[in-house]
């Protein structure tokens, strides 16, 4: 049986290895590594040309949107919070015109925390630009424990109360349209959205660094059906 192909986008951002010290698209190795775990093929997507999203959707079985910096305000419609961080804008473009592609084929798609974010504003949402209490130490996962609402898809794949790896400041506001909540923190913070129709997931948290793999397991399958 072929593995599903699925695409996970990535940083744009300098870094340094070895004796270079250069532009380089990145992506933290549990991303790829949760991919496989769950049985399918991961190929890195750095920030490209809009106009070349559709074709690129095209060639994958499943599209995952990484986390990563905060959306930029504008795209929401609102003015930037002193606590927002600075945008990355060609990230927004890209990664907007590959939810857009993806939801025009029915392509599965996971969003993962700044993903899950994305995904809202992309379908007409917008965002709290900070909330407290969701990042124990910058730099460093924390967790705590989120709750599935009844008869979702995603408490299909995680029917119990679970403790998840966290690091975020934001959170979604006005829901997008057709999304829904299908889980949440203790304090009501929305942790999870969907779409009812097709396979659309989003989690604030981050999977890829805990060892929990089947919300990605979910996705890997929804790809092999298609």
């Amino acid at each position: 049986m072929t593995k599903p192909l699925v695409g996970v986008t990535t940083y744009l951002d300098p870094a340094r290895w070895g004796v270079w010290d250069l532009p380089a698209a990145l992506l933290p190795a549990a991303y790829p590594r949760l991919v496989q775990a769950a049985g399918g093929i991961a190929a890195l997507l750095p920030p490209d040309a809009p106009s070349v999203a559709a074709e690129t959707v095209a060639r994958l079985d499943a599209l995952v949107v990484a986390g990563g910096a905060d959306v930029e305000p504008v795209r929401y419609g609102a003015a930037p919070d002193p606590r927002t961080g600075p945008p990355a804008r060609d990230r927004d473009a890209w990664e907007l015109a590959l939810l857009d592609a993806a939801l025009a084929a029915g392509t599965p798609v996971l969003g993962i925390c700044r993903g899950m974010q994305l995904l809202n504003v992309a379908v007409g949402g917008t965002l709290v630009q900070h909330v407290d209490g969701h990042v124990e130490r910058v730099g460093h996962f924390g967790r705590h424990t989120v709750k599935p609402v009844p008869g979702t898809r995603y408490a299909s794949l995680v029917p119990e109360a679970t403790d998840v790896p966290t690091h975020h400041h934001q959170a979604v506001d006005r829901l997008g349209a057709g999304l829904v909540p299908s889980a949440h923190a203790e304090d009501g913070t929305v942790e999870a959205v969907e779409l009812p129709d097709g396979w659309v997931l989003g989690v604030q948290w981050h999977p890829e660094m805990g060892d929990d793999i089947r919300v990605m397991k979910g996705l890997v399958r929804a790809a092999g059906d298609r």
